[in-house]
């Protein structure tokens, strides 16, 4: 009887570690494990960007509203971010939600001098992709090899953000 509860007990525990050894690996996988989906947007100014064609190349895709205090103020770093390291091979592209106006994105990416691509989710398709974004700001940071490594919901933090892409761009 003793026997039997021990090697019980043993497979049990070893089912433990299993299950915890690949939740910590799915938790802390440094490259993560879902794809960016396919998706083709059109910006502002009318030209098409697919993200496929950007394979190769960190890519930070934030989501934003004309009427969000956060998405405003993170505004000036994420330009000061694109204007630091898109030359070294960065893409940010911000993606204004389906309700908000066009002419009020055009306007607001007009006044705030926004260089990195702004396109319009007239549909709301590029935000169900991203597997139905709803709050403002929410960033996906795409690696090279096309996998999200970050979601956040809510204002970045500017310096972790700039280290991880860093890391992920070309040794100079």
């Amino acid at each position: 009887m003793k026997t039997s509860m021990k090697r019980k007990d043993i497979i049990i525990v070893g089912v433990v570690v299993v299950l915890v050894a690949a939740l910590a690996y799915l938790w802390l996988s440094p490259t993560g494990l879902q794809r960016a989906p396919n998706i083709a947007l059109q910006t502002i100014t009318g030209k098409q960007l697919d993200l496929q064609n950007l394979r190769g190349r960190p890519v930070l895709i934030n989501f934003w509203a004309t009427s969000c205090p956060g998405c405003v103020k993170e505004m000036p770093e994420l330009a000061a971010l694109y204007r630091d390291l898109s030359p070294k091979g960065l893409e940010i592209i911000g993606v204004a939600m389906s309700y908000d106006p066009p002419n009020q994105v055009m306007e607001m990416s007009k006044e705030r001098k926004i260089p990195y691509p702004i396109a319009l989710d007239l549909k709301g398709q590029a935000a169900q992709a991203f597997g139905g974004v709803q709050l403002t700001p929410t960033s996906f940071l795409i690696a090279p090899d096309g996998r999200i490594v970050k979601q956040k919901i809510g204002e970045v933090d500017i310096d972790a953000l700039r280290r991880q892409i860093e890391a992920m761009l070309p040794k100079a």
